[in-house]
């Protein structure tokens, strides 16, 4: 592939990010026409159920997208499903090269449509900034490969490392603007989770504010199904869904009344008094749940630890010493035996939100390096 070829691909993938938390559980695509070295078209796929990145692209470029090479970040579909195949629109346009970063493991995909382009006399070349694109895409990558969704963790700390005062007091760590992010991050969520501790200690809403495009399901992991009724949560329950994640032994009368709520109570079998993390992700796969995130508090997030089960961090970091050995840190757990057993953490970033900062990271065994 040119340098040409991958400046092309850069501007298909920075297109392709505009659709997160809009398309999920469809793949974010961006794509791209170029004719006789000009930008005459371009598209992503904005929502799900909407039209594809390809289609968008073409529509753009209307008749100059006859003999043009169109650049997209994932193979063009081929199937009929909420939209008709992107393959058939290639080409009744005329397109003479299309050029994919990544193959679609979608088993109703997976190289036909690669396939019937180069069978159809269409240059086929696959690979430009193949890495990027596995990365944009890792959650649904993921659960396509695994059935299970993309687990992002997220806490608010001081800079020694502590959640909360000793006294569990965490209110406020850090100011309105990590707040704020905070939230977007909720925004483009499916799920968020959380242990009953947390609901009993903090009452929170567990809702994006302002909402994104994605309606939020809050999930509560409570062994014994012990969620306070009148909490903020479980009292919003009618107005966002909520289930609450309970064990095998739970009293009728306390499934009732959170039924009653508007709960869904999801009984699994329990470890050590809490849901197995990996049943839960499963059946959160089965659900099509992308992407989900974890908040907490310290034995839930250790839980997710434990299980290997933690794909991407949201640190928010205020300027501020708590101290105390009683004092929590954010991931609880069992933890590694040795150094060099850690997560290993890349594709990392740093930005300030005024007094604040974030760190955002991928476990590295989550997607390839960037190519």
């Amino acid at each position: 592939m040119s340098d040409l070829d991958a400046a092309w691909m850069d501007q298909a993938l920075a297109l392709a990010e505009r659709g997160r938390g809009g398309v999920e559980p469809n793949p974010l695509v961006g794509a791209v026409i170029v004719c006789d070295g000009r930008l005459v078209g371009q598209g992503w796929h904005r929502r799900f159920g909407g039209p594809h990145a390809e289609v968008e692209a073409i529509h753009a470029a209307g008749e100059e997208a006859h003999g043009s090479t169109l650049y997209v970040t994932l193979e063009p579909c081929c199937h009929y499903g909420k939209t008709p195949p992107c393959t058939d629109a290639i080409l009744k346009a005329g397109i003479r090269r299309v050029v994919a970063a990544i193959e679609d493991p979608d088993p109703r995909v997976g190289g036909q449509g690669l396939c019937q382009l180069t069978n159809a006399g269409i240059t086929v070349e696959m690979g430009c900034r193949a890495g990027k694109a596995r990365q944009i895409n890792a959650p649904y990558l993921k659960l396509l490969a695994t059935g299970r969704p993309y687990v992002h963790a997220k806490w608010a700390m001081s800079l020694d490392g502590k959640i909360a005062t000793r006294e569990f007091q965490s209110r406020w760590l850090t100011g309105d603007a990590a707040r704020l992010d905070s939230h977007r991050l909720r925004a483009r969520m499916d799920a968020i989770i959380v242990g009953a501790g947390t609901v009993r200690h903090d009452d929170p809403l567990l809702t994006a504010r302002p909402a994104g495009a994605r309606t939020l399901c809050r999930i509560i992991l409570a062994s014994k199904a012990d969620v306070p009724l009148q909490s903020r949560v479980i009292g919003s329950a009618r107005e966002s869904p909520v289930i609450v994640v309970a064990g095998t032994k739970v009293e009728p009368a306390r499934q009732e009344a959170l039924a009653s709520a508007g709960c869904e109570v999801l009984m699994m079998p329990a470890s050590q008094g809490r849901p197995r993390i990996m049943s839960l992700l499963e059946e959160l796969g089965r659900r099509r749940m992308t992407n989900v995130l974890v908040e907490g508090g310290t034995q839930v997030l250790g839980a997710f630890f434990d299980a290997g089960e933690i794909d991407e961090v949201h640190v928010y970091i205020a300027p501020i010493l708590i101290g105390g050995q009683g004092a929590p840190a954010p991931i609880g757990g069992k933890g590694v035996q040795s150094v060099a057993a850690a997560f290993q953490l890349n594709q990392w970033s740093c930005r300030a939100l005024e007094r604040d900062y974030v760190i955002e990271a991928r476990r590295s065994t989550s997607t390839p390096e960037s190519q």
